[in-house]
């Protein structure tokens, strides 16, 4: 299934109804299908707050794969940047002592088992992939 979406903050709730559909009737616990959904949502958001030069819609497509769910956030028209690349929080540090940021990418590795990035003629790629099974 795949869907676009307005680039703001708004679009969220149709975004958790899309995931919920394109999951409905599938084995996924409903652990696996709330960690989607909070990466998706971080990842969203972290495009619309980062590439504003952007008007383009922001394109979700979800599949099955191999007993996982695939879910991929296409945003069109932005400059680079790769999730994999960027610095997460430390959260050993001090919080006084502890850049802002890298939180969410830090929550979104956790909770998925692979983060991929694509970069292309302006076209940015964020893929994940989840396990079915807890």
């Amino acid at each position: 299934m795949e869907r676009a979406f307005e680039r703001d903050y708004a679009s969220l709730d149709q975004i958790f109804d899309f995931v919920h559909e394109a999951v409905a009737g599938d084995d996924a616990a409903e652990a696996v299908v709330f960690s989607i959904k909070l990466a998706v949502e971080e990842l969203f958001t972290n495009m619309v707050k980062y590439n504003t030069d952007s008007d383009s819609q922001i394109t979700i497509r979800i599949r099955r794969r191999s007993g996982a769910l695939v879910v991929a956030l296409i945003d069109e028209d932005v400059d680079p940047f790769d999730p994999n690349e960027a610095d997460v929080a430390d959260v050993n540090e001090a919080i006084e002592h502890r850049p802002i940021g890298g939180l969410g990418l830090r929550l979104v590795r956790s909770v998925v088992d692979k983060l991929s990035y694509e970069y292309r003629d302006r076209r940015m790629t964020v893929e994940l992939v989840k396990q079915l099974e807890e």
